[in-house]
């Protein structure tokens, strides 16, 4: 894609002026030495690009310079599709995509408009990659080869062949009918079926993706929207490990639990004012954890291994402050 590259390059220098080698590589997300050809190349095409030396120095545009090469192309519009949906760049792999067409979106707008819309795009920040505790939100990871197999296969519907790790087991190749790509706080997904069969993969777990030539069995129209919730549905209720729990816990904290839980029926409420809920887990390490979580806030009432295990966490800590004043 050494043309797209390109064309952001120019619309680099052209909206932030004078940038030196090491601050192209790192925003086009490419080495020193491919911006130094890059610049080679732009010039031997005629687009006055130069270079000032010194400390101060880097790549410039002859000023009034302007280029038309900003028509988006198929990635760039879909990040920009995707990027209304939770940190869809992200998941989908579609970050450099999506930077690149934000600088033609940019480049578009009348000039006297420009400077406004860039200043005002650095006023907004939306989902950061930390909260006010420092806490990093944690973004599934998957190989940027594979991730396009997986999306190309998906757009262009046909059969996908993905090395898969199922959870505890070792990965292995497994041949899918691909319909959607979702994401859910910062983790994405593949929904896709097998033999028939609806099947649900995590994309952190696809070590390797090819795409088929054989086209894909599945309708012609696809609701996103309503396949998750009936497999959402049916993951929380119908899990072999999934625990339920009966818990008290401080209304303050109510929330923090809920957002952790697959089910939540509430109660009628502790004479203390403490809610009282029924909560289901995915299975007995989560019902532990987020309990643990909660602290002083929130008790386990139920089940008795639920206490027992919290009970043996809390006492391993406290052995070892034991010599604490």
């Amino acid at each position: 894609m050494r043309a797209d590259r390109l064309v952001s390059l120019v619309l680099l220098l052209r909206q932030r002026g004078r940038l030196t080698a090491d601050t192209l590589a790192r925003e086009l997300e490419v080495s020193t030495r491919t911006v130094l050809r890059d610049i080679e190349a732009l010039s031997a095409a005629g687009v006055p690009v130069y270079a000032e030396r010194g400390r101060h120095g880097g790549f410039a545009l002859l000023p009034g310079f302007r280029t038309e090469l900003t028509g988006l192309n198929h990635d760039e519009a879909l990040a920009l599709l995707a990027a209304g949906s939770a940190r869809g760049e992200r998941a989908f792999g579609l970050g450099a995509a999506l930077a690149s067409a934000m600088r033609k979106v940019v480049d578009a707008l009348p000039e006297d408009h420009r400077a406004g819309a860039s200043d005002a795009a650095r006023r907004l920040l939306v989902d950061p990659e930390t909260d006010l505790l420092a806490r990093r939100s944690a973004t599934d990871q998957m190989p940027a080869a594979a991730l396009a197999e997986v999306r190309r296969a998906v757009l262009a519907g046909r059969k996908l062949r993905i090395r898969y790790a199922a959870t505890d087991q070792p990965p292995r190749w497994r041949t899918v009918d691909p319909i959607g790509l979702v994401t859910v706080r910062d983790r994405g997904y593949l929904l896709a079926t097998r033999a028939g069969a609806d099947r649900t993969y995590r994309l952190s777990r696809i070590a390797a993706a090819e795409e088929l030539a054989e086209p894909a069995e599945r309708p012609e129209t696809v609701d996103l929207d309503r396949i998750w919730r009936e497999r959402s549905t049916r993951f929380r209720f119908d899990g072999e490990h999934h625990v339920t729990a009966l818990v008290r816990v401080r209304p303050a904290r109510r929330e923090e639990l809920v957002d952790t839980a697959l089910a939540v029926r509430a109660m009628e409420p502790d004479a203390d004012g403490w809610a009282r809920l029924e909560v289901t887990f995915q299975d007995a390490r989560h019902a532990e954890w987020a309990l643990w979580e909660l602290g002083a806030d929130g008790e386990a009432v139920a089940p008795r291994s639920l206490r027992a295990s919290l009970h043996q966490r809390a006492a391993a800590l406290a052995r070892r402050y034991d010599d604490a004043p």
